[in-house]
């Protein structure tokens, strides 16, 4: 038994939503109880207690969509000139860098990324990966990765056909294999969705192809309309929008997540909606790619499940809270729009995706629900309760405010001391290969 305790405790459970100086009770990797932490800790006197010294108890943060292999692009600058939109960015940089990496590099990847999700509280990740000349094993390297640090990590490989045939077969059986491997994980720690890079890189045949091959129900995990050329390349060839293209091949579901949707329609919109599709809202990555600002708040607002990713920028979702909520605002111009819709992505929609693919409820510390929980050591100059903490965190918090980090039931980092791979190590390993792997690029 593991109690967290002696702090302001944030349930996110309306029913009971936190309490002054409170603790949660943990047996095993599920939540048992929640209360006040003296009645708490004298009803388990022998447990393990791990002191919040007046900080606030919270669930663990989710990202419903990032990329572990961009740890590697930090700090690169390549020789030849910089994408100016985004279909060059994707051709200079990221299918390049992709192309590069080994399975050892998507291992050594997914350690950093996954350590500074455990300093950012980010207990749970929906990961999309690639790497077409490392694609067998490559999500079971992630997977390892996943095992040595403790992130619950839902994993994909994008198939497409930008390498070829042989590589998008790869894709696909890496996929298959996968999930199967993982269906019936007991631990739930581990999970599969069948990846997709995007409909502009993907033929009807390869398309068929994987709806064919994909297990039953596993869902699909897929680039939607991120760039404008998306919809122009699926209409020119295939005379349909995105989003309908995939509803054709049976690939929209309540196991399937549609990334981005900058660029889709009222039509598409209605799709996404009738189908159980979720979608992920990724705000800083689409300012950097200067891709435009998709309809979030009125598909929020549609009751389509949107959640909040990072696209692989960072680890730091309160960070990207931070992002969703300006760039909404900006775009809408109104100053009192997206509070409520952005802190519903990232607090209750995120989990909702999640538990699409894992055992446990996520999102909440109450009876039942997985053990997932993080301490910061954030000082309010106001006051702080269940009622207004979700602007605390909007406007005071960031990630590096976590100082513990538990997920299942497992600390995986306490008063900022990591209890995983040795982080000096690991980086160092990253920094060599990853200067190997800019000679390759």
């Amino acid at each position: 038994m593991l109690l967290v305790g002696n702090g302001i405790l944030i349930t996110r459970d309306a029913a009971n939503p936190g309490y002054r100086n409170g603790c949660v009770a943990m047996d095993g990797s599920v939540v048992a109880e929640v209360g006040e932490t003296c009645a708490i800790r004298a009803k388990y006197p022998g447990a393990r207690f791990l002191d919040a010294r007046g900080g606030i108890i919270m669930p663990g943060f989710i990202n419903a969509h990032t990329h572990c292999y961009s740890a590697f692009a930090r700090g690169f600058a390549g020789k030849g000139p910089a994408g100016g939109n985004f279909s060059e960015v994707l051709e200079r940089l990221w299918w390049r860098l992709d192309k590069a990496l080994t399975l050892d590099d998507v291992y050594i990847c997914a350690v950093v990324c996954m350590i500074d999700c455990v300093r950012n509280g980010t207990t749970t990740i929906l990961d999309h990966h690639a790497s077409p000349r490392a694609v067998r094993g490559s999500l079971f390297k992630i997977a390892d990765a996943a095992r040595a640090t403790g992130i619950r990590s839902c994993l994909c490989y994008e198939v497409s056909d930008r390498d070829g045939e042989e590589t998008m077969r790869e894709g696909i059986d890496e996929n298959v294999e996968f999930i199967r491997r993982v269906s019936s994980d007991e631990d739930d720690l581990l999970a599969g969705t069948f990846g997709l890079h995007a409909s502009m890189t993907l033929s009807d045949a390869t398309l068929e192809a994987c709806a064919k091959a994909a297990p039953e129900g596993c869902g699909f995990h897929a680039h939607v309309a991120e760039g404008i050329r998306d919809e122009y390349d699926s209409v020119k060839k295939y005379g349909k929008r995105v989003v309908e293209r995939f509803r054709d091949f049976g690939m929209l579901g309540g196991r399937s997540i549609a990334v981005h949707c900058v660029h889709i329609d009222e039509n598409e919109r209605k799709i996404l909606k009738d189908t159980g599709a979720a979608v992920v809202f990724n705000p800083e990555s689409n300012m950097g790619n200067a891709v435009g600002c998709g309809p979030a708040l009125e598909m929020y607002g549609a009751g389509i499940p949107v959640g909040l990713g990072t696209d692989g920028f960072i680890s730091d979702m309160p960070r990207s809270l931070h992002m969703a909520n300006a760039l909404l605002k900006h775009n809408a111009r109104r100053p009192d729009a997206a509070f409520a819709e952005v802190t519903g992505m990232l607090f209750e929609n995120n989990a909702r995706i999640a538990e699409r693919y894992f055992r446990l409820p996520l999102g909440r510390l109450a009876p039942g629900y997985s053990a997932d929980a993080v301490v910061c050591d954030y000082l309010s100059p106001t006051e702080l309760s269940g009622a207004n903490a979700d602007a605390h965190i909007l406007f005071g918090m960031s990630g590096r405010c976590v100082t513990s980090t538990i997920a299942r039931g497992r600390v995986l980092m306490e008063d900022r001391r990591l209890a995983g791979p040795d982080e000096a190590e690991a980086f160092a390993k990253a920094a060599e290969a990853s200067k190997k792997l800019w000679e390759r690029f």
